[in-house]
């Protein structure tokens, strides 16, 4: 997937290269686009989560989509103008402080971290792109205020009612999508098709369409929370295989973009470094305050590499930058190495460290099979 990905960037770099596409944004069908694969990466982020593992870590999670994105942000905002003193660049943090849901469920495959560790990131990952958008308000606001940005139309700046409407739509699509699956989940258990294999076969199939109809619709308007609260309750059965190819797929698509958003404009390369730099770092540091104040049990250091390490940024971080530029020309020139920074750092630490840790580490088959030897070794003679 790896390796994969980076075919992609280049792909598109030399697309870009070729083209030369100017406003990204505005091209015909590229939001709709940017909002299905985005709706795809948070669907398939959390349509494996086992929900009663959310609950055992609901409040780790809580502080981590809120105070967690708060303080990431507030870190990398900080470091960026202290750095180049410029207002302006209060927004970077926004921008790269979410973890993409794209990158976490297209990488989620190891069996040397537990459940628990895949469940938390997979969450914060899903959750925390509602939570970057209110932040853009504010952020934005905040850097106007001290004399950043551009005059005239395109700020990314709204009101802040409709931020909560906005909020009050996704909650009630989600209600709506989760009455209709509900309701024939009833129908299907009480008068359906025999309420064995058959009964299956048809929820399979309501499931999937309820899914792919909320996908298309929700990424209209980007309502994103909608479709990661679907994943927790609406799973797909037999067509979970599908969506784990989808989800690779979009995950590849998104890094093609990438390649053409870093050869279509200006690139900054010292800022985008530090900016990414500054984005992992931060993330190490939440995970860090996070799992020592509220974590109980303490997690293992796998599991608290599998956090700290776990900063990927990709489509989201893209329809971040391309919101602020024509309030803050600049910004995606900042943020596209950025994002290759962060996912060059984050698969670094992951094969140099974390896989050092694994060597040492049985897996939960090996721990079984220890556990059945030392019980046997135990069990006394018979007679």
């Amino acid at each position: 997937m790896v390796v994969g990905a980076c075919i992609a960037l280049i792909g598109g770099a030399f697309l870009g290269l070729l083209t030369h596409p100017q406003n990204l944004s505005h091209a015909a069908g590229y939001q709709y686009a940017a909002g299905l694969l985005l709706a795809i990466g948070l669907y398939g982020s959390t349509h494996d989560i086992d929900f009663a593992e959310v609950r055992r870590s609901l409040k780790v999670v809580l502080v981590a989509v809120t105070v967690g994105v708060l303080v990431k942000a507030s870190l990398i905002a900080t470091v960026m103008v202290l750095a180049f003193d410029r207002p302006e660049y209060l927004v970077l943090g926004i921008a790269v402080a979410q973890i993409d849901p794209l990158s976490v469920a297209a990488t989620q495959k190891s069996d040397r971290v537990s459940p628990r560790a895949k469940t938390i990131l997979s969450v914060w990952a899903a959750f925390d792109d509602p939570m970057t958008v209110l932040l853009t308000l504010y952020f934005s606001a905040l850097a106007v205020r001290y004399g950043a940005g551009a005059a005239g139309d395109g700020s990314v700046v709204t009101d802040t009612a409709a931020v909560f409407v906005d909020l009050l739509l996704n909650l009630g699509l989600f209600a709506l999508v989760a009455a209709l699956w509900w309701a024939a989940s009833a129908w299907l258990g009480s008068r359906g098709p025999a309420r064995g294999p058959g009964a299956r076969r048809a929820a399979d199939v309501v499931a999937l369409a309820l899914v792919v109809a909320l996908i298309l619709f929700a990424a209209q308007d980007m309502m994103v929370l909608a479709v990661a609260l679907t994943g927790l309750f609406v799973r797909l059965g037999r067509f979970g295989a599908g969506l784990e190819s989808a989800v690779a797929l979009a995950f590849l698509i998104a890094s093609a973009v990438l390649g053409v958003v870093l050869a279509s404009g200006e690139v900054f390369l010292r800022e985008g470094l530090v900016l990414g730099a500054s984005a992992f770092a931060a993330q190490l540091l939440v995970t860090l305050l996070i799992s020592r104040l509220l974590v109980r049990p303490r997690l293992t250091w796998p599991d608290l590499a599998h956090l700290g390490f776990g900063q990927q940024n990709g489509i989201t971080a893209i329809l971040l930058a391309l919101a602020l530029e024509p309030r803050f020309p600049g910004t995606v020139g900042v943020v596209g190495p950025a994002i290759v920074t962060v996912n060059l750092l984050h698969h670094t630490f992951q094969w140099a460290r974390v896989d050092r840790w694994r060597r040492d580490i049985p897996t939960a088959p090996e721990q079984q099979h220890a556990a059945t030897a030392k019980r046997q070794e135990l069990k006394p003679e018979p007679g």
